[in-house]
């Protein structure tokens, strides 16, 4: 074989890797969502569940934190090296609690809610208002824990200073990136 036939050949599987691979190659008759009908919630991994109960960020607030506006959790853990005043280091603890028990509720109700839908689906006992209703449920309290994520973040860089802001943001990797000045107070 020659090597253009050899370069033809290279270009045509690498065009058809994205395709084979989408599909499990040939013969397969696995669909992408093989083996998750084994969770207990359906539309929750267990790494999500556990997030959602423990009150993690799950990137809800990213719109925040990488516009200029410090979460609570980070600016403790950077606390020395932005040079908290005790007033602030209180503040700072105080908001990470409230912040913490209004997410881990909103996270067992939303959970909660998963689990009802899917055993509603289990049970085949679903009406098309009851698909309604549940769902409006979920994306109300998705919404509500997204909004406290966010909220948090807001309150957070009102306590500190814009000096302290802009070391955050350098301390997180994201000075380089973010305008001069934008997005505190």
């Amino acid at each position: 074989m020659n090597a253009k036939a050899t370069l033809f050949l290279c270009a045509g599987f690498l065009a058809a890797a994205p395709a084979l691979a989408q599909h499990g190659g040939h013969g397969s008759a696995a669909g992408p969502y093989a083996g998750l009908q084994d969770r207990e919630i359906k539309a929750l991994s267990e790494e999500e569940t556990r997030s959602l109960l423990d009150a993690q960020g799950m990137r809800m607030a990213l719109a925040a934190e990488l516009n200029g506006y410090p979460g609570p959790a980070h600016v403790l853990e950077h606390a020395q090296a932005l040079a908290l005043t005790p007033s602030q280091l209180a503040a700072s603890r105080s908001l990470m609690e409230a912040h913490k028990a209004q997410a881990r509720a909103l996270g067992e109700r939303a959970v909660a809610a998963e689990r009802a839908l899917d055993r509603a689906f289990a049970a085949r006992a679903l009406s098309e208002a009851d698909v309604d209703r549940w769902t409006a449920e979920i994306a109300r309290l998705q919404g509500e824990l997204r909004a406290s994520h966010l909220r948090t973040h807001l309150r957070q860089t009102a306590l500190l200073t814009p000096a302290q802001v802009d070391r955050y943001q350098q301390l997180r990797g994201y000075a380089a990136g973010r305008p001069h000045g934008g997005g505190h107070r």
